[in-house]
């Protein structure tokens, strides 16, 4: 399966914290460069931070410096570690192989994260 497995999304009070975990077995996880990604209702997919299998990061403007992306290679997990949250977060988080989702395939069910205010 080379769908990525989401989890650790819920529902948080806003200025709160969530770490999502994205599993990926089924990707050759340590050459791929990696991504969250979020959709909110009424919205499209949208990026939200990568990771390069070296380790250097990217983030979108509206989350540098609350959120934070990692990986463990050994592991094919990549994490999220959401500070600070925002009701404006709240959406469905995704990850993916960057690769895998310039073509738009392989997404998998996702997390759902609400920030209530």
């Amino acid at each position: 399966q080379v769908q990525p497995v989401e989890s650790g999304g819920g529902l948080v009070q806003a200025g709160g914290s969530l770490r999502l975990s994205c599993s990926a077995p089924g990707i050759l996880f340590s050459s791929k460069d990696m991504g969250w990604y979020r959709q909110a209702p009424g919205n499209q997919r949208e990026f939200v931070a990568t990771i390069t299998g070296g380790g250097r990061t990217n983030y979108r403007d509206s989350v540098k410096g609350r959120f934070t992306i990692s990986r463990d290679n050994a592991k094919s997990t990549v994490y999220l570690q959401m500070n600070s949250l925002k009701p404006e977060d709240t959406a469905v988080y995704y990850c993916n192989a960057v690769s895998f989702a310039l073509r738009n395939t392989y997404w998998g069910q996702g997390t759902q994260v609400t920030v209530s205010s």
